[in-house]
């Protein structure tokens, strides 16, 4: 177990430089190592610098996909990637407003068709 960061915008850039938004000091870790990006078709993915190592479960990459746990590793560093779920807003209220209008809409039309019948 260690230190818990989350990002929240994107893309994250991570290295040792000041400039970085996950500032890592460990040895072997580049001033700009790589950077984590949404992509349309692929969700987010890794991009290193190059020449920079980035081992991704395992197996070095220059390039790739994020999927939920996956172990990044570089140099004396590991990251473990996790998207968190999303957190929806309470829509209680506007539910409360909603069924509030129809109800009121529905006793009119009850309403109004007793005034029209004779």
């Amino acid at each position: 177990a260690g230190t818990k960061w989350s990002a929240r915008r994107f893309p994250v850039q991570v290295g040792r430089s000041t400039a970085c938004n996950l500032q890592l000091e460990e040895p072997g870790v580049w001033d700009s190592h790589f950077q984590i990006s949404p992509d349309p078709t692929e969700g987010f993915v890794i991009q290193t610098q190059p020449n920079a190592l980035v081992v991704l479960n395992g197996k070095p990459v220059q390039h790739a996909a994020l999927r939920n746990g996956d172990c990044i590793e570089i140099g004396g560093a590991k990251l473990r990637f996790w998207i968190a779920e999303a957190r929806q807003r309470s829509v209680k209220i506007r539910e409360a407003l909603v069924w509030t209008i129809l109800l009121a809409v529905s006793l009119g039309q009850v309403a109004l068709i007793y005034w029209v019948l004779p």
